[in-house]
C-alpha cells in the first residue's frame, strides 16, 4: 500500500486499529509529524521551561492539558492514547515497557507535550532533489545520543539526541537551506561531518532506529531530534515519562508548509 497518499485522519484510524504499525516517515506525505512526551502535572511546568530553553531539539507544537486526550491545535479528533503506533514507558530513567496504546495506564494528572519532528521537512528535501536514505531503503531513521548538552530546567538535564541523514557533499548547502525554513520542526542541521566531534563513536551503530547506508560522496548530516526527551528521561530519572517509540510519530493535520518561514 502507498501510505504516502493517506490523509492524517486515515493514517491515525489505521494506527488506532492496529493495522499500521511501522515507522511513520513517508506516511501522509506532506503533513507534519510530532514527537510525544507525557509527564505528571507536577513536572509539566519544569518540562515546558526545559523545552523553551531548548527549542532546537524540543520545539513545542501543542500541549494537551490534564483530563484531555485530544491535541486540538494539530490533530482534531485524535486520541493521544491510541493514535501513535508504539509508545515507550520510562520509570526512574529506565525503559520498562513498549506498548501499542495507553488506555490502561493513562492518568488524570498526565500532561502531554507534542514536539516538532524532522520527518516534517523531508518532503521539502525530496522536492528539492535531496535523497532521504531511510525513506529510499524503507527503514527507521538513525538517531544518536550526543555530547551536546541541553540547558537544564528544574530536574531536567542531559544531552541532545540527533537524527542523521547521508547527504551528497554537493547538496549539503541545499539541504541546510531547505531545512532551515522549518524551525518549528528542528530547522537547519546542528552538525555536518565528523560524528566524533559530537560524541558519536560509530555512525553505523545508532542508539535508536536503524543505520543508513552511505553511498560514494555522501557525508553525515545531523539534525536536532525530538527523541531528546528520552535521553533526558534516562539522565533526569522522573517517576514516569511516556514517549513515542523513536520513529513512530503522531501524524498531524497541518501541512509542512504551515510551519515554513
Amino acid at each position: 500500500m502507498n501510505y504516502g497518499v493517506l490523509t492524517p485522519k486515515e493514517a491515525r484510524e489505521l494506527i488506532r486499529g492496529g493495522k499500521l504499525v511501522r515507522p511513520t516517515s513517508g506516511i501522509a506525505k506532506g503533513h507534519v509529524q510530532a514527537n510525544l512526551a507525557i509527564l505528571p502535572k507536577d513536572l509539566a511546568f519544569d518540562f515546558l521551561l526545559f523545552a523553551n530553553r531548548n527549542k532546537k531539539p524540543c520545539p513545542i507544537l501543542d500541549v494537551i492539558e490534564p483530563g484531555s486526550f485530544e491535541p486540538k491545535l494539530i490533530a482534531k479528533g485524535c486520541d493521544i492514547r491510541t493514535d501513535i503506533p508504539k509508545y515507550r514507558i520510562y520509570k526512574h530513567g529506565e525503559l520498562v515497557e513498549e506498548v501499542d496504546n495507553l488506555l490502561d495506564i493513562y492518568r488524570d494528572d498526565f500532561v502531554a507535550f507534542l514536539i516538532g519532528c524532522s520527518f516534517s521537512f523531508e518532503n521539502a528535501m525530496l522536492a528539492a532533489g535531496i535523497p532521504v536514505r531511510h525513506i529510499e531503503d524503507d527503514h527507521n531513521v538513525p538517531m544518536f545520543i550526543t555530547n551536546i548538552p541541553t540547558v537544564p530546567a528544574g530536574p531536567f538535564h542531559g544531552n541532545m539526541v540527533v537524527s542523521m541523514r547521508p547527504i551528497p557533499y554537493d547538496q549539503v548547502v541545499k539541504a541546510t537551506t531547505v531545512t532551515a525554513r522549518y524551525p518549528a520542526v528542528h530547522g537547519a542541521p546542528v552538525h555536518i561531518g565528523d560524528p566524533g566531534q559530537i560524541g558519536i563513536k560509530d555512525v553505523m551503530a545508532p542508539d535508536f532506529g536503524e543505520p543508513s547506508v552511505f553511498k560514494d560522496g555522501e557525508v553525515p548530516v545531523f539534525w536536532a531530534c525530538g527523541v531528546t526527551p528520552q535521553s533526558i528521561a534516562m539522565t533526569s530519572k522522573p517517576e514516569i515519562m511516556i514517549t513515542h517509540a523513536p520513529g513512530y510519530m503522531l501524524i498531524c493535520d497541518p501541512v509542512d508548509e504551515d510551519y515554513a518561514v
